[in-house]
Formats: C-alpha cells, structure tokens, sequence
C-alpha cells in the first residue's frame, strides 16, 4: 500500500504518478478536482511524461455523478502559433462523456510582454474548463453588488388590449461575477509564501480559492493529481475543505511538504521586548533638587 508522504489536518500527498493513484480509487468517488496540468511542452517538469488520455480516462470513471473537473490549461506558441492542444483536450473530455458546463478565462492583470519582433498580441489569459459528470451538484457563486441594484427596473408587459403597461419591479442588489477571472500574479502577488517559487508554475492562491468556494462546501475532499506546489491544498486547509493530491516529482513534494508544515503548523513569532529608552539631558544640573 502506497503511503502519503504528508498526512495532516485532513490533506494528504502521495508522490506517485496520478493514473497509478486513480486506478486504486473506486467508481464515481471523486467530488471535485482542481488542477493545471502540464502545458503541452512549455516546461520541462523533471522529464515526467503526460499520458493525456489514461489521465482523461480515469477522471470519468472517477468522478462522481453532479462532480466537476475544473481543468487550468494553456496552449505552447510553435512556430508562431498556438498548438490547440487545450482545445482537444476539451473535445476529448466531452468524447467521454463529460459535459463542458463552462469555459472560464483566467486572465492575468501583468502578463509577460511578447518580444518586440512578435506578430502577437501579449498573451494575457489560460482557460479553466469546468467539465461536469451530470449538471453539478454544488454551485456557490461569487457574488457582487449590482452597479443599479439600489434602483427600482421598470418591467415592460403587454395588456389584453395590447396596450403597454409598465411596472416598478425591484432589482437584486447582487449579481454573479463573470466567468473572466482577473489576477495579478508573480513574486508576493500569487502568494507570499517564498518557497512556492522553487517550482517553475504556480497556481495564483485566489484562482485556487475562487475555485473551490464555487465547486465545493465546506468539509468536502477535492483532488489535484498534478499538485506542483501545493496551492491547492493550502486553499483546501484555510476553506475547511479536505484535500488529496499526487505529485510525481519528489522535488516537487518536498516544497509541498516545507509549505504545507509552514501553513499548518506555524512556528509563532516571538514579540519583542521593547527596550526603555534612556533619556540624556544637556544640563542634567537643572534637575537636582534645590536647598
């Protein structure tokens, strides 16, 4: 039996590969996964390989009945064009069986610049395609204030004599959020926790945070079988979400391991005492007591 490599407050990681790891998992046993994949061959990722497909394959079988698969992915340049490798892979996902129930952006709010020489705009956004098994069973929308929520709609309806009839309808004062999610990222912006950065891509924490407020409740388990530097799973531990993960790089596991024990078990920053300041007086004589 395969054990993890962390065990703690409900999160787990086990270095295996996550085809290896799914195939122990039984039938529809798999609420949510939230994951970014390697990009086709845009990083080298310690020479893993990706079999696409077998990984696709074991989803559907595991994924439960109203589950999701929110699914980050991006698409390599070759030759001055984008390959569409993220584009089959949501065709292959539907093949399955699974429903595309949506194709959010991730959009980056300081992405990097293409090279002057390019015949590209700067590439700026990665899809999160959210693939259902069924329609999904647990959607908390991120709400907002409506810009006329405060404002009474004036409803338009046709009488019995076709006359126009309007009536004071009041608004919702909050509306759902887009499906484009903008973020900031890079150093201290995608998280402040330094050593995340020893892996070559992480996932902004709020794209994960976002995520996992909309697709679970708390107390449910999500999954990232490609868990890179545990973003996921710090975001499972500060929603009250459980979290299981795989990463077959052992390189990578041990930033997990180093993160994850700093989030969890903080070592608590001693106060300092404040030293008194001693006060020294020009003409200290002034002050000594008179005859």
């Amino acid at each position: 039996m395969t054990l993890p490599i962390f065990s703690q407050n409900d999160l787990e990681i086990y270095n295996e590969d996550c085809v290896t790891y799914l195939q122990r998992q039984s039938n529809d046993s798999i609420k949510f996964t939230l994951t970014s994949p390697p990009y086709d061959n845009i990083r080298n990722y310690n020479g893993y390989s990706f079999p696409f497909e077998a990984i696709a394959q074991e989803f559907w079988r595991c994924t439960q009945p109203g589950g999701v698969v929110a699914w980050n992915v991006a698409d390599a340049t070759v030759n001055g064009s984008e390959t569409g490798t993220s584009m089959r892979q949501a065709l292959y996902f539907m093949s399955l069986g699974f429903r595309l129930h949506d194709t959010m952006i991730y959009a980056k709010n300081n992405p990097m610049p293409a090279g002057v020489s390019s015949k590209r705009y700067h590439q700026a956004w990665e899809y999160i395609f959210i693939l259902s098994k069924e329609a999904p069973e647990t959607f908390n929308p991120i709400m907002v204030k409506a810009k006329f929520g405060h404002l009474a709609a004036n409803m338009k309806h046709r009488g019995n004599d076709g006359e126009l009839n309007y009536t004071k309808t009041k608004r919702n004062e909050f509306t759902k959020v887009r499906n484009i999610f903008e973020y900031s990222i890079g150093g201290g912006i995608s998280t402040k926790d330094k050593m995340a950065f020893e892996h070559p891509a992480i996932m902004p924490e709020q794209l994960a945070s976002d995520m996992i407020t909309t697709w679970t409740n708390p107390g449910d388990t999500v999954f990232d079988p490609f868990a890179g530097a545990g973003t996921t799973a710090k975001m499972c531990y500060a929603l009250g979400r459980k979290f299981t993960g795989t990463e077959i790089s052992a390189e990578y596991c041990d930033i997990i391991k180093r993160r994850l024990d700093a989030t969890v078990n903080p070592v608590p920053v001693e106060e300092k005492t404040k030293k008194s300041k001693k006060i020294e007086f020009a003409n200290p004589t002034i002050f000594e007591e008179l005859p």
